[in-house]
């Protein structure tokens, strides 16, 4: 192994040890390939891949297990309060819960704004913007992002029955 690979395998252990530091909980095989920042609330299932991540607000954040994502995600679980008493927005924080189950995969850039849950299976089409519920085994896109096709089903379910994760 070269001199290049021993830096970035040090890289993507430093990356990985910050994220299991902050967490709330970590499962098994989490790997960190990219600068990645989490909360305190964050619930990470097994077999976690984060090309770069940033888990910004206070709310409680769930990804469950064999969750990939492409590079520069967001996910932001506060909000500012703009019915408040001041303009464009008061001092108040909104701040809403994150959940994504399992085998969940997110393109490059994709947002998702807290109060959304992305069930088993779907994936989100690079660049979009996630507000609300993703169905099981939904691809979706866009901003927001909305449901165009669905996973083969029979063919997911053999893989998961045989356990194939990447």
């Amino acid at each position: 192994m070269g001199i290049f690979n021993k830096i970035i395998d040090i890289k993507k252990k430093r990356c990985t040890n910050r994220v299991k530091a902050r967490c709330l909980s970590c499962g098994e095989n989490l790997k960190v390939n990219g600068k990645s920042i989490v909360n305190s609330n964050t619930i990470l299932g097994d077999n976690v891949n984060f090309n770069g991540m940033t888990i910004q607000g206070n709310a409680k954040v769930k990804i469950g297990s064999n969750f990939h994502s492409g590079i520069e995600c967001m996910m932001i679980t506060d909000f500012h309060n703009y019915e408040g008493d001041a303009i464009p927005y008061d001092s108040t924080v909104i701040s809403k819960e994150i959940i994504i189950e399992d085998n969940v995969w997110i393109g490059n850039r994709v947002i998702i704004l807290g109060g959304s849950h992305i069930k088993e299976g779907a994936i989100i089409q690079a660049g979009s913007v996630v507000v609300g519920e993703i169905e099981k085994y939904a691809i979706a896109g866009g901003h927001p992002a909305k449901e165009f096709k669905k996973r083969n089903i029979e063919h997911y379910e053999k893989l998961k029955k045989e356990k194939k994760f990447h």
